[in-house]
């Protein structure tokens, strides 16, 4: 199994040369991203079989050992954010694939877009099964330098103008990383994150103390975690609907990871764990503060993205092997939930012609299917029984509460008040989209939408547009697999606790790396 580890890395990167060979010939690109994407879901699907059954599979490029090689790591929670990150992007790509037939890829010329979408799955898959920190920032940049691409797609000016703001901020967070990275190596001698770990508790509890910090705030940028996530709710709605829904589904997600291997295996220690547990407290609750007061969908949906990597950071930050389980749960939940929920967005831009839920009504007649596939994510990332959201949550709580302090039963609490916060923002979505007509909307705008925030510059309007078939399968497609995390909790839940269990401590993870485990 072993030569499958940097095959969901050479697929994808080989699918987007052959794209740029094809880019005259836009239906063979299509094909040629659809063939790729689907062979990395198979691959990880197999992978994550056989990790969980045999244990971690580690691959020394070319041949060279440790530390003078590349190596590359995949374990439980890699395996499961190899699977779920591929889904994703398969299931957008049909998404927009659908759009760009429909539409004559205006928004999306093909040329460009099939081969720098695969390279954005290649950076992704890339820092899911870096064993080092180096070639973690090697796939941090390639996912960012493709996601500079994507985002300013069309060249329309709010485009530039969020793919300005969102380039200095990554390239701010670059920089952070890249400069622990030089003071980590000049510290310990070495990237390799299993040799780090090792010999970080050699040096003075300041100078880890510093370490731990930079790479905190330059992961933290990236996770979009308070008061770092100024700059998400304004980039990400600009971008064209498939640009966003992935955007929002794996991006962020990609930061989270990162955080969980840094608390895990090279800082376990609870030194920053009280700060964490304040960041993740000011995350849920100023993001879900912020959804309340949009009246547009891709604000509201981009705030409460920032808002649930809240939970995401509670789980890591109460340092015990069931909180990190739960985090890991909640990340496989909330990257397929919420990119749902973008894709439900697409398509109700599309036959409303507008995001601002001022200017759309009674679209449950005339759209009922779009109205279903936009209510059943909703309920779920409101966390209303019995779906994976609730069941995310209650073991975050669950874990809070073995945790015991009085900090983590503040979180308990808040985290219940963020949920119904969000359920009730999401709701009234629904109901003034969906349920109301469309009358009573422009009635009710004077009373209540008056004091909620448009998209910057006022709501974008176009010309309602019938949804092509493909696009209802695709975002039909993930509300089915969210529907799944619910129905297969269970299994699902007892491989995260493996994974959790993996993580408690560096331990484990150092052995297997450096050849002395089973």
């Amino acid at each position: 199994m072993t030569p499958l580890v940097p095959a969901a890395v050479l697929i994808p990167l080989l699918g987007a040369a052959v794209t740029l060979l094809v880019g005259h010939r836009p239906r063979m690109q299509r094909i040629v991203a659809l063939v790729a994407l689907s062979a990395v879901v198979v691959t990880s699907v197999v992978l994550l079989v056989a990790v969980d059954a045999g244990g971690p599979l580690v691959m020394e490029a070319g041949g060279w050992a440790v530390p003078f090689g590349i190596v590359l790591v995949v374990d439980r929670l890699s395996a499961l954010m190899l699977v779920v990150s591929s889904v994703v992007l398969l299931a957008v790509l049909v998404f927009s694939a659908g759009q760009g037939i429909a539409d004559g890829d205006d928004e999306t010329p093909v040329s460009i877009y099939y081969p720098t979408y695969l390279i954005l799955g290649t950076g992704v898959f890339a820092a899911f099964i870096a064993g080092d920190l180096f070639n973690l920032y090697v796939g941090f940049e390639i996912l960012l330098v493709a996601s500079y691409v994507l985002l300013t797609l069309g060249g329309t000016g709010p485009r530039i103008r969020a793919g300005i703001t969102y380039i200095i901020v990554s390239l701010v967070s670059s920089m952070l990383f890249l400069s622990s990275i030089a003071m980590i190596y000049g510290a310990v001698g070495t990237v390799n994150i299993a040799q780090i770990s090792e010999r970080m508790a050699e040096l003075p509890v300041d100078v880890q103390i510093v370490l731990h910090v930079m790479l905190l705030t330059g992961f933290g940028i990236k996770a979009a975690v308070f008061p770092l996530s100024f700059w998400l709710p304004d980039s990400y709605p600009s971008a064209p609907a498939p640009v966003t829904a992935v955007f929002a589904g794996l991006l962020t997600k990609v930061g989270v990871y990162a955080i969980l291997r840094t608390e895990t295996i090279i800082f376990p220690g609870p030194e920053l764990n009280p700060a964490l547990l304040v960041v993740a407290l000011l995350t849920m609750v100023v993001g879900v503060l912020g959804a309340v007061a949009q009246a547009d969908i891709k604000r509201l949906l981009s705030f409460t993205l920032v808002s649930h990597i809240g939970y995401m950071i509670l789980g890591v930050a109460l340092g015990s092997a069931a909180g990190t389980s739960a985090a890991i749960y909640y990340v496989v939940h909330h990257i397929i939930v919420q990119t749902t929920l973008f894709l439900a967005a697409g398509l109700i831009e599309r036959a409303g012609g507008s995001t601002s839920i001022s200017r759309l009504g009674g679209m449950l007649a005339a759209s009922p299917v779009i109205g279903v596939l936009f209510f059943v994510p909703a309920l779920n990332l409101g966390g209303i029984p019995p779906f994976s959201g609730f069941i995310g949550k209650l073991a975050l709580f669950e874990a809070s509460a073995e945790q015991g302090s009085p900090l983590a039963y503040v979180l308990i609490g808040a985290g219940a008040l963020v949920s119904l916060l969000t359920l009730y923002s999401l709701m009234r979505v629904w109901n003034m989209v969906f349920w109301r007509p469309a009358k009573d909307v422009e009635g009710y705008e004077s009373s209540s939408l008056r004091h909620m925030s448009e998209a910057p510059g006022g709501a974008t309007l176009t010309d309602a547009r019938t949804t092509p078939r493909l696009m209802v399968a695709a975002t039909a497609g993930m509300v089915a697999v969210s529907v799944a995390l619910t129905v297969f909790a269970g299994p699902l839940f007892a491989v995260s606790a493996r994974a959790g269990e993996d993580l408690e401590g560096p331990r484990f993870y150092v052995e297997i790396v450096q050849g002395r485990g089973g």
